[in-house]
């Protein structure tokens, strides 16, 4: 049997991640809503007609419909392509920086779900339990089949990333009488300690807060928000999440530039 060419698995994986990028957007508009994942079939929103297979290819079918619905030529979110191909794009990554097939599922397992929880958020508000929970435990499950986190490090990450926000919901009640993270980000963190592990779980939090509080600043510079104005942490969490990700030990080598 011949060897496969050495660009079949990236492209296998490009492949795959629009088809994973086409449910993820499933997810992000049906699960929010309380809406079955699988019925009725993909349909537009606006005329509620059924949506044909080869209206549906990831991105290729809105570029040929020019982002409108064959039917009722009403408009398509420009989101639809942008996940499919944003999933496509991390899949390759994976692929790519990946050395073994058990890393790569672990890492677009992890990218997956951080793409549909911080659209959702961004959206909503809201980081479903229907996500947050079963990653915990797919991140667990990975470290003990011999995924790239440690299984100790992948636990210590799992009950770190869930106490640390309960100690900051805490805190933050007790000096200023409101919430200062919601439950969702306790699951949220819970689940990243237990892919990232604890170490990873730490840089995610402090590259999430640092891009919250730009963003905060900006929104108030720009007369678009105050202090009490309320960000998607989730959001943060799972961009910062991807980063480290792929890109953790450059990071954490920045960060720590200059130190002794």
């Amino acid at each position: 049997m011949s060897e496969l060419p050495p660009w079949f698995f990236p492209v296998f994986a490009t492949l795959l991640g629009l088809v994973v990028g086409s449910f993820l957007n499933v997810i992000i508009h049906r699960l929010p809503r309380g809406e079955s994942l699988s019925y009725p079939p993909s349909h537009c929103p606006r005329c509620g007609v059924a949506i044909c297979w080869y209206d549906n290819v990831p991105v290729l079918s809105y570029l040929l419909l020019r982002g409108r619905c064959r039917h009722c030529q009403g408009p398509i979110s420009p989101r639809y392509p942008l996940v499919e191909a944003a999933t496509g794009l991390l899949f390759l990554a994976a692929a790519f920086k990946m050395p073994q097939l058990l890393w790569a599922l672990h890492a677009v397992v992890l990218a997956s779900l951080c793409v549909a929880l911080a659209l959702i958020d961004l959206e909503h508000m809201i980081l479903p339990d229907a996500l947050t929970l079963p990653g915990v435990a797919l991140g667990l499950l990975l470290a003990v089949v011999g995924g790239p986190t440690p299984l100790l490090h992948a636990a210590i990450g799992t009950v770190l990333g869930a106490s640390l926000p309960l100690a900051i919901i805490w805190v933050y009640r007790w000096l200023r009488g409101v919430e200062g993270m919601g439950l969702g980000d306790v699951k949220l963190l819970a689940m990243l300690g237990a892919f990232l592990g604890w170490q990873g779980m730490l840089l995610t939090l402090a590259l999430a807060a640092l891009a919250g509080a730009l963003v905060g600043v900006g929104l108030i510079v720009a007369g678009k928000g105050s202090r009490q104005t309320e960000l998607p942490f989730g959001t943060f969490l799972c961009a910062a999440a991807v980063v480290v990700l792929f890109g953790g030990e450059k990071v954490a080598a920045f960060w720590s530039w200059g130190q002794p």
